[in-house]
């Protein structure tokens, strides 16, 4: 009996690290309806399979273990990371948004969950190189049945581009339409950040599309949680003094906060003052 309880979690395992590779990433919630087995199995097996180096375990669930200046996880394996802090910067975020406004946002889950936060934010132009934001503001400007526009709704403009697994589109064809654009506020998801390194991604054509965001802005904020700190991906894009505003989440340490407002003006954490 014992035997054939190994050989299942075996088994088990097996299937979850191919999901994990072949994803880039897995929550529990979903492991747990298509194995059907229970949660706390399911958990059992992520921390097996963490001691053994093959998987890397985060909030909800586990993405995989490779190096990270050059990987770029999916779009769904990032949105299990740190949710909560991702939802008090974007709140805090909109905040920065006046109406009537022309404002780009950039690939990454902190900028969707922003997205959602300013669907009431009247009469907005929306600058986007994310399908996944676009599609946000799409879905909210229908009406009802009768397929009409909502009033005050957001004008979108979406580029176009090389979709990457972030689901943001990037390249050529997106560069040349941020260049002919002009617009108040840019709201950047990054990779990472670093006094050394700046602004990083490990995705080289993104890294262009960026620069080209923060060229056509006339404020550059970046919203970025406190785990962004220290990481480094392949390509930099930008020195931390060409950031305005950095929104982060209370994780980030006092030290690192003294560090980073040598060179950002505006550093603004939810539920605390302006430093």
């Amino acid at each position: 009996m014992t035997d054939n309880q190994n050989l299942l979690a075996e088994q088990r395992r097996a299937l979850i690290l191919d999901e994990v590779r072949r994803r880039g990433g897995v929550r529990v919630n979903e492991l747990t309806r298509r194995l059907n087995v229970s949660d706390m199995t399911i958990r059992r097996d992520l921390d097996a399979l963490a001691r053994q180096g093959m998987v890397a375990k985060v909030h909800g669930g586990a993405v995989p273990v490779v190096e990270a200046s050059a990987h770029e996880p999916g779009f769904e394996a990032k949105s299990v990371l740190e949710p909560s802090a991702k939802d008090e910067i974007a709140r805090t975020a909109a905040a920065l948004v006046t109406p009537g406004t022309a404002i780009a946002l950039s690939g990454g889950t902190t900028t969707y969950a922003l997205a959602r936060r300013l669907l009431d934010v009247p009469d907005l132009t929306v600058v986007t190189n994310s399908v996944r934001v676009a599609d946000v503001f799409h879905e909210a400007q229908q009406t009802g049945g009768g397929g009409e526009t909502r009033r005050g709704a957001a004008t979108v403009v979406l580029t176009g581009g090389v979709r990457t697994p972030s689901d943001a589109l990037v390249g050529p064809v997106a560069d040349r339409a941020v260049r002919s654009l002009h617009f108040d506020l840019l709201f950047l998801g990054v990779h990472g950040v670093s006094v050394e390194a700046g602004l990083s991604t490990p995705n080289l054509a993104e890294a262009e599309t960026n620069r080209c965001l923060m060229r056509s802005a006339r404020r550059v904020v970046v919203v970025a949680d406190h785990t962004k700190w220290g990481t480094v991906g392949l390509s930099s894009f930008a020195a931390l003094d060409e950031v305005d505003t950095w929104v982060t989440d209370s994780g980030l340490p006092a030290g690192v906060r003294a560090e980073v407002t040598e060179y950002v003006p505006g550093l603004l954490v939810p539920g605390e003052e302006q430093e």
